[in-house]
């Protein structure tokens, strides 16, 4: 009986796939989910069946999401004013509470149900809930241009983890569902606090020991200076390319994330483009992978 070429792609595909089905079964991944793919209706729809699929396959996705564009409109529709700096938004109390709403509420339940309706089982949490994060005050300085003075910024309500209790996601997880989780902490003193997602993404990889930590960004992935996708890099690696200017502005803080991800129990980092369709699956169950992986090495 003959086919079609096309079938055989297909069938071809599934056999490449295989090594990394039975190489990363019972493992976790944490994948940041975020920018512009979370306002196109194609890609959010491609991004939950991807999710879906890892399930399916044996793999315990965490999904951790942002969502600064959602919650600026809200702010503004809301008539609530907000300032910025050096690109960090200032949160107050009404600030923090509008975030919350946004993050744990409209965002989160969407992502639940776009997986939902791909033929997965999610579940939205915080990182309130079960005390999966314990947040402290976000530290930040910034040096004076007449003085050159550090000086500390308060920042608000702008917390990052202090500590993680994983013991809700394995709940989860071990029940067949997957985790959506909100960039939002509790701090020891009762304070809700809003937390930049890459950087929870990161501490929940390092907790959970996940096989991988996934940022999806608009991007393809860390370029050198001639455009070029650098598709593995070291710490040490980073560190020189940020150096020499190769590796500057937003990246930054996302190579920062990824290395203290892998350097705290996660076993590697991807950035990748979330633009592209069913990018996740290319990196992970394909050779030739499709973003920026960051290992600790040899």
């Amino acid at each position: 009986m003959s086919t079609t070429p096309d079938i055989h792609a297909k069938a071809e595909t599934l056999i490449e796939a295989l090594p990394y089905f039975q190489r990363y079964a019972g493992k976790s991944f944490v994948v940041k989910y975020g920018g512009n793919a979370m306002g196109d209706e194609r890609a959010a729809r491609e991004f939950a069946e991807d999710v879906v699929l890892l399930k399916a396959v044996g793999i315990n996705p965490v999904v951790v999401h942002g969502g600064g564009p959602q919650i600026g409109a809200m702010l503004e529709k809301l008539g609530v004013e907000t300032s910025f700096v050096d690109g960090l938004r200032v949160t107050d109390k009404q600030t923090a509470d509008v975030a919350e709403m946004v993050l744990s509420g409209a965002i989160n339940k969407a992502i639940v149900g776009s997986i939902a309706r791909a033929g997965g089982r999610a579940i939205g949490i915080s990182g309130k809930d079960g005390g999966l994060v314990t947040a402290t005050k976000l530290q930040r300085t910034q040096k004076d241009p007449d003085s050159l003075i550090e000086k500390a910024l308060d920042l608000g309500f702008v917390g990052e983890p202090a500590r993680v209790d994983t013991t809700i996601i394995e709940t989860v997880t071990g029940a067949g569902m997957i985790p959506v989780v909100a960039p939002i902490g509790v701090g020891e003193d009762g304070h809700t606090y809003n937390i930049n997602a890459d950087t929870m993404a990161g501490a929940l990889a390092a907790a959970l020991g996940a096989a991988r930590l996934l940022l999806l960004t608009d991007v393809a992935g860390v370029l050198d200076k001639q455009g070029q996708l650098l598709t593995d890099l070291t710490p040490a690696d980073i560190w020189r390319l940020r150096d020499d200017g190769t590796i500057s502005g937003g990246m930054i803080p996302k190579l920062e994330t990824c290395v203290e991800a892998v350097e705290s129990g996660c076993e590697a980092a991807v950035v990748l483009d979330g633009r592209v369709p069913h990018a996740m699956l290319l990196e992970f169950f394909t050779a030739r992978g499709a973003g920026t992986l960051v290992s600790r090495g040899v």
